[in-house]
């Protein structure tokens, strides 16, 4: 949240307004008022905050806040309030609270969205608790109420909305309040959606706000990627001049979920303490009773309560924790030796290159590159391209790379152009001797433990990255699977649209790197200076 109040706001007039016309439905307050807390407060007066012209200073609001702290009854008062209430600049005025006097939405379509009707359920019902037919508000302002919809007499409508993204497309609300947005994700048709309610939004210059929970860091949700927009905003790296309104209470990271606080580290209830500040019917020692239950795990906990963003129990390694890896500092050099690792794909994964470079283990991304929209395929020449790129940049001593979907390109014509400058053959011995060619279907055991050594080393925090988004997330998708012993990487699902390929390709370039590195060409060529070896 910014800090202070804006000059311009309506949020005032939002405040007066839910205390006057709501009663809180449910619950230790059930009967009385609603007043907003004061993190609810301060969030109105910004986001209802103006410029000098009349103007919204945010077009999208983000709250995520831990579960239990009132972000659906929040919705619900703020909906209500979009539907009747005096919600849009009419004029400014000294005398008024927030210098500005408001006026209704002539034609209000308010959406309550999300993927599924269960996500909705808890807002909608609190929306009909507050303003059903028993209700001053309905009566007030002869409101028409269903189990689903609001009517207003002059044609404005609040209303559910869990369809597709294609039927959304052309509609053209007053406000969207995107529920649970920590669900959106590509395999619910979630970002599809959050894109269709965006362009909607766009055409009217109307608004969304966004509620959530902490996210599964790399799911590729609507929590996630406005996250991630938020801080490019804070980071002066977009080119609009919409702001996204983000407001969230985060335990910190030394959160000791135990009963005792180690050195350095924040006891559980203190964390809890700061994190349901503004929620005084927030239960404390029940929420801290459920976090120590055996049954909630410990990545559970942390994103419903501590509202830290979390991966999944089965996560081969953590965003955050490869994230600690990261140094931008380090500049790859012209003409130094390193390793490479391919993993290929025509349709219906990520193609990856990844190389490592054997001063100092730095990993890199050479590239990863999706299927394109018009072909529905990995354009073949670009990644032709820069493979070729690379080997004219840097002295790569070794390139494996997995055959299928590739075969032509990894049996043949890489190895025809780069074959002799290559130190270390993928397969030295046998049948299937190859300069590139690793198949990673008959080295499944192989990869299985390059992945172990790869996870402690990560760990162990014994190579640093170059931080590149597309592999962070890859590596954020890996879960854990048992191999003959040993834990590997796959994905969360056979079509889980969530890649990882480029983390194949880490696994594949720290492999490589220690055949090299243990092998007697390596020595041999390092000790004649770095004279190429015939083999």
């Amino acid at each position: 949240m910014p800090p202070g109040l804006p000059e311009f706001t309506l949020g005032y007039t939002a405040l007066g307004w839910m205390e006057t016309n709501l009663r809180v439905p449910s619950g230790k307050y059930a009967g009385e008022p609603f007043r907003a807390s004061l993190d609810q407060a301060l969030f109105l007066l910004w986001w209802y905050a103006l410029d000098s012209s009349g103007d919204w200073l945010y077009r999208r609001g983000v709250r995520r806040l831990a579960k239990g702290s009132g972000k659906s009854p929040f919705a619900a008062a703020l909906a209500l309030f979009e539907l009747v209430g005096e919600c849009r600049f009419d004029r400014f005025d000294n005398s008024a609270p927030g210098g500005v006097i408001g006026k209704p939405v002539s034609l209000p379509v308010v959406q309550l969205a999300a993927v599924s009707e269960a996500q909705t359920g808890v807002t909608m019902r609190l929306v009909v608790g507050m303003a059903n037919k028993r209700t001053e508000i309905c009566k007030k302002y002869s409101l028409e109420v269903g189990r689903t919809y609001i009517y207003t007499p002059s044609g404005g409508r609040l209303q559910l909305l869990t369809s597709s993204a294609t039927s959304a497309e052309g509609a053209e609300p007053s406000l969207v309040i995107a529920d649970e947005v920590e669900h959106w994700v590509p395999s619910s048709g979630g970002v599809d959606m959050w894109a269709t309610l965006r362009r909607n939004l766009g055409k009217s210059g109307s608004r969304m706000l966004e509620t959530c929970n902490a996210w599964i860091p790399g799911q590729e949700s609507v929590a996630e990627k406005s996250f991630d927009e938020w801080c490019l905003q804070e980071e002066g790296k977009l080119r609009g001049s919409q702001r996204v309104l983000y407001d969230a209470r985060v335990a910190p990271g030394v959160t000791a979920l135990t009963g005792e606080a180690g050195v350095g580290e924040i006891p559980l209830m203190e964390a809890l303490r700061f994190v349901y500040e503004p929620c005084p019917w927030a239960a404390l020692d029940s929420i801290q009773e459920e976090i120590w239950s055996p049954t909630t795990p410990v990545s559970v906990s942390r994103r419903f309560y501590l509202n830290q963003p979390n991966a999944a129990q089965d996560t081969w390694v953590t965003i955050d924790e490869w994230g600690t890896l990261a140094d931008t500092s380090r500049e790859l050099v012209d003409g130094e030796e390193v390793v490479l690792f391919f993993d290929g794909s025509k349709s219906n994964d990520n193609t990856a290159l990844v190389g490592c470079c054997m001063a100092d283990g730095f990993v890199f991304t050479v590239g990863v590159w999706e299927p394109e929209e018009k072909t529905g395929v990995v354009n073949t020449r670009k990644v032709d391209a820069a493979v070729r790129r690379t080997f004219e940049r840097f002295t790569v001593v070794a390139f494996w790379g997995d055959v299928r979907e590739w075969e032509s390109f990894v049996k043949v014509s890489w190895p025809d152009e780069f074959g002799e400058n290559l130190l270390v053959p993928a397969q030295e011995h046998g049948k299937a001797a190859a300069l590139i060619a690793w198949d990673m279907r008959s080295h499944g055991y192989e990869f299985a433990v390059a992945s172990e050594e790869c996870r402690a080393e990560i760990e162990n925090k014994s190579f640093r990255h170059d931080g590149n988004w597309d592999t962070s997330r890859h590596i954020g998708n890996c879960r854990e699977t048992e191999r003959r012993g040993f834990i590997t990487v796959r994905k969360e699902s056979p079509k889980s649209p969530n890649k990882i390929d480029a983390a194949v390709c880490v696994i594949g370039a720290r492999m490589v790197y220690r055949s090299v590195l243990n092998s007697p060409q390596w020595e041999q060529y390092t000790d004649s200076g770095g004279d190429w070896l015939v083999f």
